[in-house]
C-alpha cells in the first residue's frame, strides 16, 4: 500500500517524533485500534483505522486490534466478525495481535485491588442518580459520598463480595478516589467498576462485575505495550484520568502509553452514531447494517465504494485537532476517481425506448468493437441488430435549442456504431411515444466511408435481441440536511423518502453476464455501478455507486 503522505506531516506523527527524540519508546512505536463490538464499523472508524495502522506502518512499528468488550449487554460475536472483515477489506492486518479487554479481566481486577490498597478507590453505595447529583456542575464543586472514607479493609471486603455476586445490579460501584472539587469533572471520583449479572460472549458467567471504559482502556494499552493511544477528540477531557491511573499504578513514564486526540470525522448528510445507526436497523428503516445507504463500512462496500477510495479519502481530509464538517462530495470524488481508472465501460439503458432501424436487414446481427476503459485499454465485442433500445430521455418530439440527441428528422451517432436518423414516431392510444423508426448511415461505423462524418450527439444503446434484463437500485442520501449540511438532532424526521428508487426493467449489454458480485462498471453517461450480492444466474442486480458529475472536483478547481 502507498505510504501515507499526511502521516508524515500531521501533529500526531510530530508528537511521535518528539517522543523518540527525547529517548522515549526505545523498543519501537506500537498503536492499536480498539473498537467496541456493539455494532458495525462506520466511515468514522475507517479514518481511525487508517490513522492507527498507518502510523504503525509509517514508523515501522506495530498496530494491535483490540476489542473493548467491557459492556456485555450490547456486544455480540456478529460484530466481532464484521469488524475483522472490514479491517481486512480496507487493506490492513493486525497479524497475530488480536486481543480483547476481557483477556485482561483478571489483571484489571488485581489493579483495582491495588488502588483500594493504596487508598485510591472505594466502594460506593450511592445510586446512579445520586452519584450524578453529588458530582456537581462545571461551576460548582461536587460533594463527597458518605461512603468515600470507608477503610481499606472494608473496601477490599465489599469489592470481593461484589465479585462474588452478593449484590444486585446497581447496588454498589467501585470509584476512583481523586478530587470531588476538580475542575475536570472526569476526575470527580469516576466510576471504574459496576455490577452487571450478564452473560459475556467470551467469559460466560465468570464475572458479574465489569470495568468501565475509562479504567479498562489505559490499562489494556499499558499491558499490550502501546506507545501512543490515538483516539477522537471527545476523550480529551478523559486524558487526565488516563494519566492519573497509570501514574497511580506506577507505570514508567518513558514507556507507558501516551494518549493523543484527533478530530473525529463529521460528514454532511451522514450520521455516525452507533446508537442511531442501530435504531435505523432495528426499526426496519434500512435493510440491515450493510444497506448501501448506511455509512457503515459494510454498507459502503455493498454500495460499491472501494478500499482504495476510502483510504485516499482519509488521506485527503488529513488529521486535525479541531472538529469540522467534511462535504460528502469529497468522499464521492475519491470513489469516482478510483472507479474512473479501474471500472470497465458498458452500455446500459435504464428507461428503454425501442428503435427499429428500418434499412438494416432483418435477422442480421453483427459484433462491433468497443473500448473497455480508456485508462488501461482492452476491448470487447458488442452485438448489434435491427431492433435496439435507447434511453427515453435521448428523444424529444419538441426539443429545446441545443438539444443534441434524437428528434424527428434529426441524427445522432450510436456509440461504437452507426449514425441514425429519426424518420417516424410511433405512439400508443394515450399519445405516449413507444417506438421510433430510424434509418442508419450504414457506412458510418468505424472503418466505413462516412465514419468521420461529424454529428454533435452520441447516445448509448443495447440490442433488443441480446440485452440482459436487470434490476438497478438508484441510491441517494439517506438523510436530508439543513443549509449548513448538518443532520437535525431529530434525524428520523430528516429521512429522505427518495433515498432508494428501484428500476426493474433496465437493459444491459450481454458482456456483464455471470459477473461476480462486487464487480464495477461505468454505465456510459449514467454513472458507476456495482453488481449486488442479490444477483443470481437468473437475475442481475446493480447498485448505483456514484454519478459521473463531480461537484467536489469542480469546486476544488475554482478554489
Amino acid at each position: 500500500m502507498a505510504e501515507y503522505t499526511t502521516i508524515a506531516s500531521n501533529f500526531v506523527q510530530n508528537a511521535i517524533e518528539e517522543d523518540l527524540k527525547n529517548g522515549k519508546y526505545t523498543e519501537g512505536i506500537h498503536t492499536r485500534f480498539p473498537p467496541e463490538p456493539n455494532g458495525y464499523l462506520h466511515i468514522g472508524h475507517a479514518k481511525s483505522i487508517c490513522l492507527n495502522f498507518g502510523l504503525a506502518e509509517y514508523n515501522h512499528g506495530l498496530c494491535n486490534l483490540r476489542f473493548d468488550d467491557t459492556n456485555p449487554t450490547k456486544e455480540d460475536t456478529e460484530y466481532v466478525d464484521s469488524i475483522q472483515a472490514d479491517i481486512h477489506w480496507l487493506g490492513f492486518s493486525w497479524q497475530n495481535r488480536m486481543f480483547y479487554a476481557s483477556d485482561y479481566f483478571d489483571k484489571l481486577y488485581d489493579y483495582a485491588v491495588e488502588l483500594i490498597r493504596k487508598g485510591l478507590a472505594y466502594v460506593d453505595d450511592l445510586t446512579a442518580a445520586e452519584i450524578k447529583a453529588y458530582r456537581g456542575t462545571l461551576t460548582e464543586p461536587g460533594k463527597e459520598s458518605p461512603y468515600r472514607n470507608r477503610s481499606v479493609e472494608e473496601n477490599l471486603d465489599l469489592f470481593a463480595r461484589m465479585k462474588a455476586g452478593e449484590f444486585s445490579d446497581g447496588e454498589k460501584v467501585l470509584r476512583a478516589k481523586i478530587d470531588m472539587a476538580a475542575p475536570n469533572m472526569v476526575l470527580r471520583d469516576t466510576v471504574i467498576y459496576r455490577i452487571a449479572h450478564t452473560h459475556h460472549h467470551r467469559t460466560g458467567d465468570k464475572w458479574c462485575i465489569y470495568p468501565m471504559y475509562d479504567f479498562a482502556h489505559p490499562l489494556s494499552d499499558a499491558i499490550e505495550g502501546i506507545t501512543h493511544s490515538v483516539c477522537t477528540l471527545e476523550f480529551e477531557e478523559h486524558r487526565p484520568f488516563y494519566d492519573w491511573l497509570l501514574d497511580s499504578l506506577g507505570f514508567d513514564p518513558n514507556s507507558r502509553p501516551r494518549q493523543i486526540e484527533f478530530a473525529r470525522l463529521n460528514l454532511t448528510n451522514t450520521i455516525t452514531s452507533k446508537r442511531k445507526l442501530r435504531q435505523l436497523v432495528e426499526e426496519g428503516i434500512v435493510r440491515g447494517w450493510d444497506d448501501p445507504r448506511m455509512p457503515t463500512i459494510s454498507g459502503l462496500r455493498r454500495r460499491g465504494y472501494t478500499p482504495a477510495s476510502l483510504r485516499n479519502f482519509c488521506e485527503e481530509i488529513g488529521v486535525a485537532k479541531g472538529n469540522s464538517l467534511v462535504d460528502v462530495a469529497m468522499l464521492e470524488h475519491c470513489v469516482r476517481d478510483d472507479l474512473n481508472e479501474h471500472a470497465d465501460r458498458v452500455m446500459a439503458v435504464l428507461h428503454p425506448l425501442k428503435v427499429v432501424i428500418t434499412n438494416y436487414p432483418e435477422g442480421q446481427e453483427e459484433y462491433l468493437v468497443a473500448d473497455n476503459n480508456p485508462m488501461h485499454g482492452g476491448s470487447r465485442f458488442v452485438p448489434f441488430s435491427r431492433e435496439i433500445y435507447i434511453e427515453q430521455e435521448d428523444f424529444m418530439e419538441e426539443p429545446p435549442k441545443k438539444f443534441f440527441r434524437l428528434k424527428p428528422g434529426g441524427e445522432v451517432r450510436l456509440k461504437h456504431a452507426y449514425i441514425i436518423k429519426c424518420e417516424e414516431v410511433i405512439k400508443d392510444a394515450s399519445g405516449q411515444v413507444v417506438e421510433l423508426h430510424c434509418t442508419a448511415d450504414l457506412d458510418s461505423k468505424t472503418g466505413g466511408a462516412t465514419a468521420g462524418r461529424k454529428i454533435k450527439g452520441t447516445v448509448h444503446w443495447v440490442a433488443a435481441k441480446t440485452a440482459l434484463k436487470a434490476e438497478v437500485r438508484m441510491y441517494d442520501y439517506l438523510l436530508e440536511t439543513d443549509e449548513d449540511g448538518n443532520v437535525p438532532a431529530d434525524f428520523l424526521n430528516a429521512l429522505n423518502k427518495n433515498s432508494l428508487k428501484v428500476i426493474g426493467d433496465a437493459l444491459i449489454e450481454p458482456s456483464v453476464k455471470l459477473t461476480a458480485a462486487g464487480t464495477h462498471y461505468q454505465f456510459l453517461r449514467e454513472g458507476y455501478f456495482v453488481v449486488d450480492p442479490d444477483t443470481t444466474p437468473d437475475k442481475l442486480v446493480f447498485n448505483r455507486v456514484v454519478g459521473l458529475r463531480d461537484s467536489w472536483a469542480k469546486a476544488a478547481k475554482k478554489g
